[in-house]
């Protein structure tokens, strides 16, 4: 799976790739703490020790199918990671009142992104977007949906992207139900109506 970048390659994180997963997080910082496991299992993820939420992950991508996508550089080495799966394995995006479904349509969602120390601000992020788009869209899904942050209202670091990354990328604003956060989405064509025209709830 071919980046947008061409220095940049983007693949799914599979059983045989998790070794390189592990090193990527293992040289993050709170991702290794948090293994990609706040979204499917809620806050409690802080309250377990950081070897916990590794087994959890791998066991997910044991069973696959694959839970996001890695990105690596022109020497091979990974830089960056995005979790990208069906909105409904994800279901701590459910609990929370800014971030509730907007409408019915069962979205793919990116929720997780990172990227290595020294490779940030360099198009990983951007690729790793590009690519989760083209994994939601082959594999049918109406449409994909973000949580990014609006750096414009908040200047914080983040896990889940940025504004300006997805709009860049086509993705359009569907509701705000707090300043700093908007959910966007962007429709796939070809997966047929339901993706085009979200009927926000209020």
């Amino acid at each position: 799976m071919a980046a947008t970048r061409t220095d940049l390659v983007v693949e799914p994180l599979t059983p045989e790739r998790w070794p390189v997963f592990e090193e990527l997080m293992d040289a993050g910082g709170p991702a290794a703490r948090c293994w990609c496991m706040a979204w499917r299992i809620g806050p409690g993820y802080r309250r377990r020790p950081a070897e916990e939420n590794r087994a959890d992950m791998r066991d997910v991508v044991r069973r696959g199918p694959p839970p996001g996508l890695l990105a690596f550089d022109g020497d091979g080495v990974a830089v960056g990671w995005c979790q990208v799966t069906p909105r409904a394995q994800v279901p701590e995006f459910g609990r929370q009142w800014r971030l509730r479904p907007v409408d019915d349509v069962p979205v793919w969602a990116i929720t997780c992104f990172y990227v290595r120390t020294g490779r940030r601000r360099a198009g990983v992020m951007r690729a790793l977007v590009d690519a989760a788009v083209d994994l939601a869209r082959r594999a049918g899904a109406p449409a994909v949906e973000a949580y990014p942050l609006d750096a414009a209202r908040s200047p914080s670091a983040t896990s889940t992207g940025y504004a300006t990354t997805f709009a860049a990328a086509g993705f359009v604003e569907v509701t705000r139900r707090s300043p700093e956060r908007p959910i966007m989405r962007l429709p796939l064509d070809d997966a047929g109506p339901a993706g085009r025209r979200p009927a926000p709830r209020t």
